[in-house]
């Protein structure tokens, strides 16, 4: 009798943790008596035709600290399911079909998709539709709801702080303005992370609109103070101050961003006739090898996909909520963009540091609204508490009297 067969695959763009999670992913189904099947470039290699490679602890061995995945990927093609920030597109059901044949033939009890927010909408419509999915949340934007972390970010955090400390170095030395574009899509936690673990003095993100006049009066400030350098960190999603983000559309696709670092350089320029140059990091942040923090969360991963498939938690997805490894519905991860709370601590410290994000902030302490929004937020656990006591009571009263 054939062992029980679990399948893996990774989808979307590339980051650093892929390898990990195959790994953890295989030597777990092994230990559990299972083989692990690995389906090639992403969901395309499900159907039509199909392609897949048999995957054993021996021919994982030394994957671990690799960047990119064995196994490819791609974030075009048949597949893609989502248009937009949040454009949910329908797969062709003779395409499900499909793909439900190929799982029914290999005798494959789970399928782990590895894969951020487009790729997870993909497994969630396999799930709507019968096939056994489990999901990996991946993508060095951080921005999938139900999660704290995905293996990757801290990967893109490394490699962008590593660029503010050289950059530092040189814009120190010439008194020049260094504006570096990261990462991040729609969301700003790879700007915010790596603007304060790099020493940023600008950080510009989605989530809190900025202006010219800001962003410029922080660099006069640091002029005052005899600090004749500034590196401004902009998040590649960040929308211009008369509306609207730099790209390239993309049609069947999402849009392709990119572009407002030598904008808002050029600009700066322009207004205060500093020497200003550019720094785009692009794909780097998505190679090489993966942190330790991304090599220890991504074999947790992919250890507990196979778990999620043995407990028969299909159409779910493994989360870290520190310091445990959970699990969640999928629709939970695709169904909101997880964004940077303008008032989260984060954001509180870094303006106590004096970083600006190009707005104009109250003469006040920057933790003022953090404790009014904790105010609040403690009056409403206190009133659904009351509200809780209050139907308790009800709920004794209703059955004595019956």
């Amino acid at each position: 009798m054939s062992k029980k067969r679990i399948g893996i695959l990774t989808s979307g763009g590339d980051c650093p943790g892929l390898n990990a999670v195959i790994r953890g992913a295989v030597k777990a189904s092994g230990q559990l008596g299972y083989e692990c099947v690995g389906f090639l470039k992403g969901y395309e290699g499900l159907y039509d035709p199909v392609r897949y490679i048999n995957l054993t602890p021996k021919n994982t061995t030394g994957i671990l600290n690799q960047g990119g995945t064995i196994l490819g990927s791609t974030n075009k093609g048949r597949f893609a399911a989502t248009v937009g920030v949040a454009d949910r597109v329908e797969l062709d059901p003779d395409l499900l079909a499909g793909v439900q044949t190929t799982i029914n033939q290999l005798g494959i009890e789970g399928l782990v998709c590895v894969g951020g927010d487009g790729s997870l909408a993909v497994a969630q419509q396999f799930h709507e539709f019968g096939i056994p999915v489990v999901g990996v949340p991946k993508t060095i934007d951080n921005d999938l709801s139900a999660t704290a972390f995905t293996f990757g970010f801290d990967s893109a955090i490394d490699c962008a702080t590593n660029a503010l400390d050289r950059l530092h170095t040189t814009a120190a030395s010439h008194e020049r303005i260094m504006v570096l574009e990261v990462m991040g899509r729609h969301a700003g936690w790879i700007a915010l992370h790596a603007g304060i673990a790099g020493g940023g003095d600008v950080i510009l993100i989605p989530e809190i609109p900025w202006t010219y006049e800001d962003v410029c009066h922080k660099i006069l400030d640091r002029e005052s103070q005899c600090k004749r350098f500034t590196l401004v960190v902009v998040a590649e999603g960040a929308e211009l101050p008369q509306g609207g983000r730099v790209g390239e559309a993309q049609s069947g696709a999402q849009e392709r961003l990119g572009g407002i670092g030598q904008i808002v350089a050029a600009e700066i320029e322009r207004r205060l006739h500093r020497e200003t140059r550019t720094s785009v990091l692009g794909h780097l942040q998505r190679g090489g090898a993966p942190t330790t923090f991304d090599r220890v969360l991504a074999t947790q991963y992919g250890a507990h996909a196979v778990r999620l498939v043995l407990e028969g938690r299909f159409g779910e997805m493994v989360c870290y909520h520190p310091p445990e490894i959970q699990n969640v519905p999928i629709i939970e991860a695709v169904n909101k963009l997880r964004q940077v709370e303008p008032y989260g601590s984060a954001v509180q410290a870094a303006r106590a540091l004096g970083v600006s994000f190009g707005d104009q902030v109250a003469e006040e302490s920057p933790f003022a609204m953090q404790i009014e929004t904790s105010k609040a937020a403690t009056a409403n656990e206190v009133e659904l508490d009351a509200d809780f006591v209050l139907d308790l009571a009800e709920a004794g009263a209703e059955e004595a009297l019956s």
